[in-house]
């Protein structure tokens, strides 16, 4: 059955952006007869707040969606994700990682508000690990991408996804996965038993997801989690990326930039109705 999902995370009060992303994905789910699953996606416990939650499922309602419960909340599952590190970590797939950010920019010459996930640090020496395990420095689990590669074989160069809608550039149809341009991403990192990568395709795979459908901004994000996938044995659902939503200034909406939130348009007044007119989708009423 066709399966979808809106996984929003609890660091902020949803927007015009969010509020688009959830029809698009809930009328999708509609239209196929399928099944449309709320999850929320709270691993990141410095910035998710609960009252950041319970906002998410009043706005979700106040715009006339329904979800099936009982709703997954990842913070509650951490062992699930903890099983996975485990797992891959016993084939020979991960390594520590106790470089810093800042260590990682530095070494290969980059500013420090660089892309750090696309990047290789490769792991310490046996010597170097040894001792900063004694000295209790905290580490994340990296994923080799050279160890992958050896995992998978000549499977490797057979990955592959289907994009139903269109990414960032156009592309379309079955696009050969590129997990080489993510570097060795962070699985599990210091502050947190899983990094967002793992935790979704886990979750995805769990709940029997066949369509991923979200916004440009995740679509390079597809070349690893397909990779994931392929190491864990776990279904390639079908992915379907949509444009992101812009303000009269052209930017898109973002938490960052206080963005109006979706409270703030109810209580100015705007009825779910005219918002789902103004986002350009038909009126349910």
């Amino acid at each position: 059955m066709f399966t979808t999902r809106f996984a929003p995370s609890p660091t902020g009060l949803l927007h015009r952006g969010h509020a688009f992303s959830a029809l698009t994905v809930h009328d999708a789910a509609r239209a196929a007869g399928g099944r449309f699953i709320l999850r929320i996606e709270d691993i990141d416990q410095t910035r998710c707040r609960p009252e950041h939650e319970a906002a998410i499922f009043e706005d979700l309602a106040w715009l006339g969606l329904d979800w099936e419960t009982p709703v997954r909340r990842q913070s509650d599952h951490l062992g699930d994700y903890a099983a996975v590190i485990e797992d891959l970590n016993g084939r020979g797939l991960l390594y520590r990682c106790f470089r810093t950010r800042r260590e990682i920019m530095e070494g290969i010459g980059q500013a420090p508000h660089g892309p750090a996930e696309a990047v290789r640090p490769g792991p310490h020496s046996p010597a170097e690990e040894a001792r900063l395990l004694d000295e209790g420095r905290p580490f994340a689990w990296r994923l080799s991408l050279d160890r992958a590669r050896e995992a998978l074989g000549a499977a490797w160069t057979d990955l592959a996804f289907v994009e139903e809608g269109t990414g960032p550039a156009g592309e379309t149809g079955l696009i050969r996965a590129r997990p080489e341009t993510a570097g060795d991403v962070v699985l599990a990192r210091k502050d947190a038993g899983v990094a967002y990568h793992l935790a979704a395709t886990h979750d995805d795979a769990l709940q029997g997801v066949t369509h991923v459908i979200r916004g440009h901004d995740l679509f390079e994000a597809v070349h690893i989690q397909r990779l994931i996938q392929a190491l864990m044995g776990w279904p390639a659902p079908i992915y379907r990326h949509h444009r992101l939503l812009t303000g009269p200034d052209g930017k898109r909406y973002a938490k960052r930039d206080r963005s109006q939130t979706l409270a703030e348009l109810r209580t100015g007044g705007m009825t779910p109705q005219a918002l789902r007119v103004e986002l350009g989708f038909p009126d349910a009423a």
